[in-house]
C-alpha cells in the first residue's frame, strides 16, 4: 500500500464521492520501469502523474489483462481510483479475478479516444488519444472499511452521486464480491494530439485533398427511468 496518505481510503476518502488529495499534495512524477517505458512513439510519453490521474478519473471502463491457465485474458471492467490505488471488483467465482488475487501479474489499460486523424495518405491516418497503462501485482482487499471505500470509488467513477442514493451492499452481496487493489507505482501515459503528419510530397502534390481531425466525445443522454418506477417519481438530484 502506498504511503501517500491520500491512498488510505478508510481515512481520507471513504466519505468522498470523488478521488481527493490532502491540501498541498504534489504527486511524484512517473518513474519508468522496463515494463512501463514507452518505446514506440516515445515523444508522446508523459511523465506528469497528475495527467495520469486526470485520464483515469475521466475514464469509465478499463481493460484488465491477466494470464490464466498459461494464456492471456483481457476483460473490460469498471474501476475506481483513490489516491495512488486503483480498485476493481467482480464475482468471487470469476477465474480471472481469482488469478489476479493469487498473485499473477496484471496489466490495466484505460484509453480515451479524442479524435480520428484523417491524413492525405492512408498510411498516416491516426487517432488522437490519451492512454494509461498500469502494471503490477494486485492484492485482494479484505479490510471491511477499505472494501467499502473501494466499491464506493468504483460506483462513483461510473455514476457520480449514485452511492448515497442507492441501497448499499448487503453482507451476502459483499461475500459474493472480490475487491482488488492495484497500486499506481508502475504506470505510463501516452498522448497524441494535433493534426496529421503527412509526407511533404503528399502535401505538395495534393493541395485539394482534405486532411484534418474529426473530434470525438462521449456525452450523457437524458436519463430513462426503469419501467417499474411509478409515474411522477422525479429523477435524483445527481442526474439533473
Amino acid at each position: 500500500m502506498s504511503q501517500d496518505p491520500s491512498a488510505s481510503p478508510a481515512v481520507e476518502t471513504a466519505g468522498s464521492a470523488a478521488p481527493v488529495h490532502p491540501p498541498g499534495f504534489a504527486p511524484a512524477p512517473l518513474s519508468p520501469t522496463p515494463r512501463s517505458t514507452v518505446r514506440r512513439g516515445a515523444r508522446r510519453a508523459r511523465s506528469d502523474r497528475a495527467e495520469l490521474y486526470a485520464v483515469l478519473d475521466e475514464g469509465r471502463v478499463c481493460h484488465l489483462g491477466v494470464v490464466r491457465d498459461g494464456a492471456p485474458v483481457v476483460l473490460p471492467t469498471a474501476y475506481g481510483r483513490l489516491g495512488d490505488t486503483l480498485y476493481l471488483h467482480g464475482s468471487t467465482g470469476a477465474r480471472s479475478l481469482r488469478a489476479a488475487a493469487a498473485g499473477e501479474p496484471v496489466g490495466v489499460t484505460v484509453t480515451l479516444l479524442d479524435g480520428v486523424v484523417h491524413a492525405r495518405s492512408v498510411f498516416h491516418f491516426s487517432m488522437n488519444y490519451r492512454s494509461a497503462v498500469v502494471h503490477g501485482t494486485a492484492r485482494e482487499v479484505v479490510d471491511p472499511a477499505e472494501r467499502l471505500a473501494g466499491l464506493r470509488a468504483i460506483v462513483e467513477q461510473v455514476a457520480p452521486g449514485a452511492w448515497d442514493h442507492a441501497r448499499g451492499p448487503t453482507r451476502k452481496e459483499l461475500a459474493a464480491t472480490t475487491v482488488l487493489a492495484l497500486e499506481l507505482a508502475e504506470a505510463s501515459l501516452k498522448v497524441r494530439t494535433g493534426p496529421p503528419v503527412d509526407d511533404e510530397a503528399d502535401v505538395r502534390d495534393a493541395p485539394g485533398r482534405w486532411a484534418g481531425v474529426v473530434p470525438l466525445r462521449t456525452v450523457a443522454g437524458r436519463p430513462e427511468p426503469c419501467p417499474l418506477v411509478p409515474e411522477g417519481v422525479a429523477g435524483p438530484a445527481h442526474l439533473r
